[in-house]
């Protein structure tokens, strides 16, 4: 009988994932530990908050994987001289060890609040099906607020003000989806508010999207502005309070909710890893994605960084490089030779509402309706299972017929 190498995964993301559906469990005992138990499909995250899509269509059980065991865990302490993991119980808090005799990191990275007063507190990050379902609630609650008889017109706008910090892809897509739901829906379901609300996109550089194309940046400021949607781009937030927000141009104004997606930064596990670390706190890998210095330690996705050729943080980074490493140490097991990592970018795609989205790549760049059925296209294409594209669809098509739901349990 053939001893199996001992292989553990930390994490559940795109990475960890995509390396899952490579590695061979006749070569490996392959075991997972995350918090979190299923993969999530990040791309369509904001689609959720207002109810475009549901929760459960875009997430795939871990568990659902046949070739390893899952653990619901944290790992807090990675021992690489004795090859030991210090894991902690997600629920009970329990403590115990793993060993392993391969290790692979991707523990992603955490929305990063900059230390600015009151972020942590009063914001609502927009990272997990559990952030996106908060901010749903949310949502919902503000016009229900809004609609109470008796409250002052001051009371009511404050209530209708939504901000959204961070003009990247992730605030881009929730300010537009947040768009479509109140002129779809709010308009029909809430009538007699819509002339109250006021979004507002804060953002600290140049322009919104800085990693597109410029015309396309551009374009979505456009849009945004004939969506109504107030851009406030070279500015940030300095300080939130529970009713208020403040700018650094001397400005502050009440809000109903704030959704912060202004930046990542590394894990706790990371920060205190005696791994080598850059100064970004980030894990220096090679061309072959093992940790530097190690045998038997590899990492992918966003907590990592080559240093002589830095990628993209992004899902499609993190999904090319689990494929790449699930295949080569299956290869590795029966003693092939391996190829470095190289990196294939496919481009970038955002959705900004009213039917219209970008398409960032090296054979296309566009904007417009057709560019937004290519965007959902793709992304259908790029769902894990049947069972997810089938209930993405079936989404797709109620909302389209019988709008959103407001409900709120």
């Amino acid at each position: 009988m053939i001893m199996k190498t001992n292989l553990v995964v930390l994490g559940t993301g795109f990475g960890a994932f995509s390396a899952l559906k490579e590695l061979d469990s006749d070569l490996y005992d392959i075991k997972i530990v995350s918090p979190r138990n299923h993969f999530l499909f990040t791309c369509l995250l904001p689609s959720t908050t207002v109810g475009t899509i549901e929760f459960r269509s875009i997430i795939e059980p871990i568990r659902n994987l046949k070739n390893a065991s899952y653990i619901q865990a944290y790992c807090k302490l990675i021992d690489e001289t004795n090859n030991k993991l210090l894991c902690v119980d997600a629920d009970t808090g329990k403590e115990f060890t793993l060993n392993y005799d391969l290790l692979i990191i991707s523990v992603g990275e955490v929305t990063n609040s900059y230390n600015i007063e009151g972020v942590g507190k009063y914001s609502y990050f927009l990272r997990e099906v559990a952030d996106a379902r908060k901010i749903r609630i949310k949502v919902i609650d503000c016009f229900e607020n809004a609609s109470i008889p008796g409250i002052t017109e001051e009371e009511k706008k404050s209530y209708l003000r939504f901000v959204v910090c961070g003009g990247g892809p992730t605030g881009v897509e929730f300010a537009a989806e947040l768009h479509d739901f109140i002129e779809e829906d709010v308009r029909k379901k809430y009538p007699g508010l819509e002339n109250d609300i006021e979004v507002i996109l804060i953002e600290a550089g140049k322009t919104l999207l800085n990693s597109f194309d410029a015309k396309l940046s551009e374009y979505t400021m456009k849009v945004f502005k004939r969506q109504k949607i107030n851009v406030r781009i070279n500015s940030y937030i300095t300080k939130v309070t529970d009713k208020e927000i403040f700018v650094n141009d001397g400005s502050h104004f009440n809000y109903g909710l704030l959704v912060w997606a202004a930046g990542n930064t590394a894990t706790e596990l990371i920060r205190s890893s005696t791994l080598p670390k850059n100064n970004r706190f980030k894990l220096i890998i090679d061309h072959f994605l093992k940790v530097s210095g190690t045998k038997n330690v590899y990492a992918i996705g966003d907590c990592t960084e080559i240093p002589d050729e830095p990628f993209p943080v992004t899902a499609q980074t993190a999904q090319s490089q689990g494929k790449y490493l699930g295949k080569s140490l299956n290869k590795l097991a029966k003693g092939k030779e391996i190829k470095p990592f190289k990196y294939k970018d496919l481009g970038m795609l955002a959705y900004i509402g009213s039917h219209k989205a970008l398409a960032n790549t090296n054979q296309y760049k566009g904007s417009g309706f057709i560019t937004w059925l290519f965007w959902r296209s793709v992304y259908v294409t790029k769902l894990v299972s049947l069972k997810n594209k089938l209930l993405v669809l079936f989404d797709w098509f109620k909302t389209f017929v019988f709008g959103r739901d407001v409900s709120n349990f």
